[in-house]
């Protein structure tokens, strides 16, 4: 995970400098390292991620191939049932890393990233399937509220 701090180590807001800093030092980077080519890039449309300046740096790095506000591939608004991150990550997250309750903000950090790194690759395999379920879904019904796989019956 990427926490957001400044020049001296406090945790602060993201406003889009620091999100194109995350972008161009931190991911792009790790992606570099990590070979992980012809990659889709996801984001929501909070203002900083939509930007001019930010929505240059993913066409540079990622061409037609992000979702976005205003990018080439639209996103529904307010869909945390189709994205992995709302509807598992940080449920599943929030579940593990308060249990040994942590005092301070550095070891909530250090508990999430361990959590994180912890997440079987099995599970995450679920979670794409999950995903690709719930998009052929939402295609067969045309854009429906995804009810019958959201709350099972």
């Amino acid at each position: 995970p990427y926490f957001f701090k400044d020049a001296v180590g406090r945790n602060v807001t993201v406003n889009g400098d620091r999100y194109r800093s995350m972008l161009t030092n931190f991911l792009l980077p790790k992606m570099e390292e990590l070979n992980l080519v012809d990659m889709w890039f996801q984001q929501d449309g909070a203002t900083c991620h939509t930007a001019r300046d930010s929505m240059a740096i993913l066409r540079e790095n990622f061409g037609e191939q992000f979702i976005s506000r205003n990018g080439p591939v639209s996103w529904p608004p307010r869909s945390c049932d189709l994205t992995p991150l709302d509807y598992f990550l940080w449920g599943y997250v929030k579940s593990k890393v308060y249990r040994n309750k942590p005092a301070t903000i550095p070891a909530l950090e250090d508990n999430i990233s361990e959590e994180i790194r912890a997440i079987p690759a099995e599970m995450l395999e679920k979670v794409a399937q999950n995903w690709t379920f719930r998009m052929d879904h939402l295609r067969r019904s045309r854009g429906q509220h995804l009810n019958e796989i959201i709350f099972k019956k």
